[in-house]
């Protein structure tokens, strides 16, 4: 069967763009917890993920972190940690103060960051930006979720 595409239009493989972000970030977790790599720290059930939060995050919250950052890397290019807290970071309610920005925390994006080089996910950049960018594994594995 052959499909007459009018000129002018372009077809584009859209990748991870095909889904709305909260549910592809489902999907890639539930992806992501498959592989040995990401295991969930012990202490992960006991932390906060910013200075900024009241309560510890919800169940399976590291797949899902790990999920949007590498998410974030596939958008954005070469990331840094200090970008990532900055992105994931909130506003800190101070009592009667008015309440300033905090960033989130950078020992979880760091071990998320580790984990994914574990993986073969993410490499190191180096050059005029420096941060973690995607490897071309990295790129078939989040473009394979569906």
């Amino acid at each position: 069967m052959t499909v007459l595409i009018p000129r002018g239009m372009a077809i584009s493989n859209m990748g991870i763009y095909d889904l709305e972000p909260g549910e592809y970030n489902i999907k890639l977790a539930e992806a992501l917890s498959g592989l040995e790599e990401f295991q969930i720290p012990e202490w992960a059930a006991f932390v906060k993920t910013s200075v900024s939060r009241v309560r510890p995050p919800q169940e399976n919250w590291w797949h899902r972190r790990a999920a949007s950052i590498l998410r974030q890397i596939y958008v954005n290019g070469i990331v840094g940690v200090s970008r990532l807290r900055t992105r994931y970071g909130g506003r800190k309610k101070r009592g009667v103060r008015p309440e300033e920005f905090r960033k989130a925390s950078g020992k979880i994006i760091r071990l998320i960051l580790q984990q994914s080089e574990k993986a073969g996910l993410v490499e190191k950049a180096e050059g005029k930006k420096k941060g973690r960018k995607l490897t071309s594994k990295g790129v078939k594995f989040l473009e394979a979720v569906k």
